[in-house]
């Protein structure tokens, strides 16, 4: 009995150890298992919200001048909805910029104020796909808060007295001034032309002239800084404001991806509200 006694107390104790053994395999795979799924989890949170283009880096814009504001108010919502994007402008007047697009200097996108300057960018084969009208705009009569210059119309530019500013006539709101006063019959005084349409509402807020022609964005985004004054020709000199990702972008997915966002319907709503129309 004894030597029976004996030769068991080994065989319980190894059974012990196996089932202590089974117990800690089982322990240790229950625990890589929930890992697994923690890590899983971890992964699935980690990812790109679905339909995310998953763009980063900066893209270049060049843009109008007369888009300044409307831009710069996307620009901020675009970077809001891409955490890793950052859009840098310049402004400025279409026909330096495109002539700065062909000089090499780096964007990614333009927006021009006419398709005469695009047109100069497609003939170089500078952009990567057929420019899209995305708004249009039509000019308006600035003056001074008050009208200290009495202006009533497009006459009043056709005389010596008033102080007159116009843009030059090699930039978008310079063509559409010609063709206006060429309508209207005028032969224009200016007493200075300026290099993009901003610099000519400056001396209309600085009270540095009677009466300016600028864009009606221009005119609405200058608030009670001055005051406008529509007529009638200004139907019949319509900019179109066509834009398009540059062949040569430095980041041509985030390119893409501002065209898109500039064509959006949150864009329209933007652009309508501070005075453009939209096709």
């Amino acid at each position: 009995m004894d030597v029976l006694a004996v030769s068991k107390e080994p065989l319980n104790r190894r059974k012990l150890l196996r089932m202590k053994t089974f117990r800690a395999l089982g322990t240790a795979a229950a625990v890589l298992t929930v890992t697994a799924g923690l890590i899983g989890c971890g992964s699935d949170d980690a990812k790109t919200p679905a339909g995310s283009d998953q763009i980063s880096g900066t893209v270049t814009v060049f843009a109008a001048a007369s888009l300044t504001e409307t831009f710069t108010a996307l620009g901020k919502e675009f970077e809001a909805a891409h955490p890793g994007v950052k859009v840098v402008y310049s402004f400025g007047a279409s026909s330096s910029l495109a002539q700065q697009i062909g000089q090499g200097a780096p964007a990614d996108v333009f927006a021009s104020a006419s398709p005469a300057n695009m047109q100069q960018v497609v003939d170089r084969g500078e952009i990567t796909a057929q420019p899209t009208t995305f708004v249009s705009n039509r000019l308006k009569i600035a003056v001074p808060k008050g009208n200290p210059g009495k202006i009533t119309g497009l006459a009043d530019f056709g005389k010596t007295e008033p102080r007159i500013a116009l843009c030059a006539e090699q930039v978008p709101c310079g063509a559409a001034a010609k063709k206006v006063f060429e309508i209207a019959g005028v032969t224009p005084q200016p007493d200075t032309r300026e290099q993009d349409v901003k610099a000519v509402l400056t001396k209309v807020t600085l009270d540095e002239v009677d009466a300016a022609l600028v864009y009606r964005t221009d005119v609405q985004a200058a608030g009670d800084k001055v005051e406008g004054i529509d007529f009638p020709e200004s139907a019949q000199a319509v900019n179109t404001y066509p834009i398009a990702p540059l062949a040569a972008a430095p980041n041509p997915n985030a390119a893409a991806a501002f065209v898109d966002f500039v064509r959006s319907d949150r864009a329209e709503q933007v652009f309508t509200a501070a005075g453009f129309e939209t096709p």
